[in-house]
């Protein structure tokens, strides 16, 4: 496999081809947040939580950086007052549906980039989710079941994660998802609030 070499945050990286930006700095000690990225899932760069400004021939851009593969010769910035205030708005537009109440990695960024979750919350008419859809559950789900015992439903700040209450006996004794939670809504013990039946969804009622 071809050896790259590339610089993040001043520091020379060796990374391989077909890694990415977040993979080789994991490798060299380098941290970069994410909420929605688990290295046993598949990425899908849904809450550039992990953003990076790269530069490449003399141009500069915001990337994800658990997307963004890995280039020789490449420039990365993980952390600068631009990344840094994107990071902390992100937080603030997640928690508007997902409310205050939240634990785990989201709480632990909130409090590092200095998030006031409660910014954007009186734009939201709908009780708080403790959800900022990250996917993880979902994509653990297929793992765990070979189907889905949940999936996501509606659009905007209308979208559930649901529950098909066909699958809802496998659903109960698999715990499978909740170590992938960033947001601390699902426990050893289930989802709370717990997931709706997607019948209600569809129809309206939650």
């Amino acid at each position: 496999m071809k050896a790259l070499s590339l610089r993040i945050d001043d520091r020379d990286v060796e990374a391989e081809e077909g890694m990415t930006i977040l993979e080789a700095a994991k490798r060299s000690g380098v941290e970069i947040p994410t909420l929605c990225y688990h290295e046993e899932l598949e990425s899908n760069g849904v809450c550039r939580i992990c953003s990076v400004e790269i530069e490449k021939k003399g141009r500069s851009r915001i990337v994800a950086a658990c997307c963004y593969p890995a280039e020789d010769g490449l420039k990365v910035r993980t952390r600068s007052p631009r990344i840094d205030s994107m990071r902390k708005t992100i937080l603030e537009l997640a928690a508007a549906s997902a409310g205050e109440d939240v634990a785990g990695r989201m709480r632990e960024l909130a409090g590092e980039y200095k998030a006031d979750l409660s910014r954007f919350r009186s734009k939201v008419h709908s009780d708080p989710t403790k959800c900022i859809l990250c996917g993880l559950c979902l994509r653990r789900c297929i793992e765990a079941t070979w189907d889905s015992a949940i999936g996501s439903v509606g659009r905007g700040v209308r979208r559930r994660i649901a529950l098909y209450p066909e699958k809802a006996a496998i659903c109960s004794v698999c715990n499978h998802c909740y170590v992938v939670c960033p947001t601390g809504r699902i426990s050893s013990i289930g989802a709370e609030p717990p997931f709706p039946p997607i019948e209600d969804v569809l129809a309206g009622r939650e």
